[in-house]
């Protein structure tokens, strides 16, 4: 029964794309919408009824599902994310509606197979659905220029972290000859630390964490809806995911918890400043999601996956909300540069709105994300007291570029840039719902804040005790990041010019790959005019002089083996002519001769035998004499 969770949207998504082109938005709209409630609804019943599936590949592969408490949050949390995104997208697109709706739906379906998946063969399955839906919906304008060119990046970046999770796979069914999840207990020594990094790669990659960060920028070409639920919240979740999952078994290789601190604490802070100075608005969220996921990657590598789960559930729905009302915005003036919007007249109801989810991102109290942010403040501090500092100062920068967000878009205009490039229209009722609902989430989960509520979390997942100084401290952070957020942005030049325009891109790490692939691409023609100008040249000398021995031991074939077999032929015809004319002769008269001598041989030893006495005496003497001169001519010589 739990195969019907994930095949359901899979299956039902082509159908939609093809009735797309026949009924009208709302009706398409309403269609997708149907299929993700039932996909929710299925999840219920999934989690009350406790179901598992598995499907026999062959006779040593087996595809497995079943439910875990992180599969559960996921499985919750997705299609309930989607729903107002769906919505979202069905009045907000103009082109290729029914494709992106059904592209959507085929996403929540196989984010739905990974998060079901029960051992790595079922996950690469689910990893590579996920992949090529994101490819999709990133290239979903293919005509304008360059999209393609950036879903192609983001995709082979990702791609290239997948291969980790080939070579996990390949390690534990080396192992253990299996891939179920469990039998990583089993594995140990090298194919254990192979399995081990193989995941880390891979989760690294989809979670965007450095050095994989600037494929998110990338993805930052495909439509608002797209960057709402998968870079935001589902596909890069995918790694955290993972590592949440298996948190228990990774934890046992020494160097896994230092790795995913160090990853995360990293990514944290160095996608913070990104977003500091990043002056377009998508690419600002996607470096505080990138941030934002190193930070639930700090609280697995200290040993509390749950605290990653919780940060995930209430980063997905305010930062989906964030991407939805930049998609308004983008609408109004015609670009994502933060510099030309402060539309805080022009769409108050929208400002408020994108207000809650930016006061979440910056970690303020009460809101839900604060509290989970300030649960991974505690997990550092209950791996190493040192850690909370960098944690704090991550949470800090956050609150720093989500007040810069803020008062960017929606700000007071200044004088005379009032109605500047402005639609005529208002956004639609179903896109400002939609962002309203997500919005009404993001305050729902300041319930978080209530001991009751954190109290039964801890029944579900082990969280860390926190001390009122690194409340305090991380709170005192968060303010001073606000404060700097309002001093940033009364700036005239954007922070992303000038000597920032490098620290805007990722640390310039997009120019230094271009000039890694460019030097390899160089050097890949140098090594191909090396391979035609020597290595063909040597390889030309070599069947030269191979073809030239071969041509002399061809010769020396006619000229001595052919005339040995010559004469070799002439001496057998010459012993054959010789047997026909003298052999007969020969080989009749030699056994004449041979009686003749035998015969008179006997003759003489007939007549030897006289019988008289003195004739034996006499040859004995004589032979005695002989015998005695052959022993005296012996002496003497």
């Amino acid at each position: 029964m739990l195969w019907s969770v994930p095949l359901l949207p899979l299956l039902l998504a082509p159908l939609l794309y093809l009735s797309g082109r026949r009924i009208g938005r709302g009706g398409l709209t309403l269609g997708a919408v149907l299929v993700l409630l039932t996909t929710l609804a299925l999840v219920g019943l999934a989690v009350a009824g406790e179901w598992n599936g598995s499907y026999r590949w062959s006779a040593a592969l087996e595809l497995t599902l079943g439910l875990s408490t992180a599969g559960k949050a996921f499985m919750l949390s997705v299609p309930l994310v989607a729903l107002p995104i769906v919505v979202y997208a069905g009045y907000h697109e103009r082109e290729s509606r029914a494709r992106l709706l059904a592209l959507l739906v085929a996403f929540v379906g196989a984010m739905q197979l990974l998060v079901l998946a029960n051992d790595l063969l079922t996950l690469l399955v689910a990893w590579e659905l996920v992949g090529a839906c994101s490819w999709a919906l990133i290239s979903h304008r293919w005509g304008e220029a360059e999209i393609p060119q950036e879903a192609a990046r983001a995709f082979l970046i990702t791609r290239f972290g997948d291969l980790g999770l080939y070579l996990a796979a390949a390690a534990l069914f080396a192992g253990t000859g299996g891939f179920g999840y469990a039998d990583l207990a089993s594995l140990d020594g090298s194919l254990l630390h192979v399995a081990v990094a193989g995941i880390v790669l891979a989760s690294a990659a989809k979670s965007a964490q450095v050095p994989f960060s600037m494929w998110l920028f990338a993805a930052m070409a495909g439509p608002v809806p797209a960057s709402a639920l998968l870079h935001a919240a589902t596909m890069v979740a995918a790694g955290v995911y993972l590592l949440a999952r298996l948190e228990p078994l990774l934890s046992s290789v020494a160097w896994f918890m230092p790795v995913a601190i160090t990853v995360g604490l990293v990514t944290a802070l160095a996608g913070g400043v990104v977003g500091v100075v990043q002056g377009q608005a998508k690419k600002l969220l996607a470096a505080s999601t990138s941030a934002q996921y190193g930070l639930m990657w700090v609280a697995v590598g200290a040993g509390f996956p749950g605290v990653a789960l919780v940060h995930f559930v209430t980063h997905a729905f305010m930062k989906a909300g964030l991407f939805l009302s930049v998609g308004l915005a983008e609408r109004q003036i015609g670009s994502y540069s933060l510099h030309d919007m402060r539309l805080g007249r022009r769409m108050p109801a929208v400002a408020l709105a994108t207000g809650v989810a930016s006061l979440a991102l910056a970690g303020m109290v009460p809101l839900g994300a604060a509290w989970s942010k300030e649960q991974i403040v505690a997990a550092a501090g209950h791996q190493a007291l040192w850690l909370t500092i960098p944690v704090m100062l991550a949470g800090a920068l956050s609150a720093l570029y989500a007040t810069r967000f803020q008062l960017l878009a929606y700000g007071r205009s200044r004088r005379g840039e009032q109605g500047r490039g402005l639609e005529s229209s208002a956004p639609s009722t179903p896109e400002t719902w939609a962002l309203y609902s997500l919005s009404a989430a993001t305050l729902l989960f300041s319930l978080l804040w209530w001991p009751a509520v954190h109290q039964w979390l801890a029944v579900v997942a082990p969280l860390p005790a926190s001390a009122s100084w690194e409340l305090f401290g991380s709170l005192a952070l968060v303010l001073l990041g606000i404060a700097g957020g309002i001093r940033v942005t009364r700036g005239p030049a954007p922070l992303a010019s000038g000597r920032f325009a490098w620290v805007a891109s990722w640390w310039g790490l997009p120019t230094a790959i271009r000039y890694v692939t460019t030097a390899v691409a160089e050097l890949s023609v140098y090594l191909a005019r090396f391979d035609d100008r020597v290595l063909d040249a040597f390889a030309g000398a070599v069947v030269r002089g191979v073809s030239s021995a071969s041509g002399r031991m061809a010769r020396g074939d006619n000229d001595v083996v052919d005339a040995g077999l010559q004469g070799t032929a002439r001496f057998g015809q010459w012993l054959a002519h010789l047997h026909a004319t003298r052999g007969e002769s020969i080989s009749e008269g030699l056994p004449g001769t041979l009686a003749r001598l035998t015969e008179r041989g006997g003759q003489w030893a007939r007549q030897a035998q006289s019988g008289q006495t003195h004739h034996y005496y006499t040859g004995i003497a004589a032979g005695f004499a002989i015998v005695l001169a052959i022993l005296m001519i012996g002496a003497l010589l």
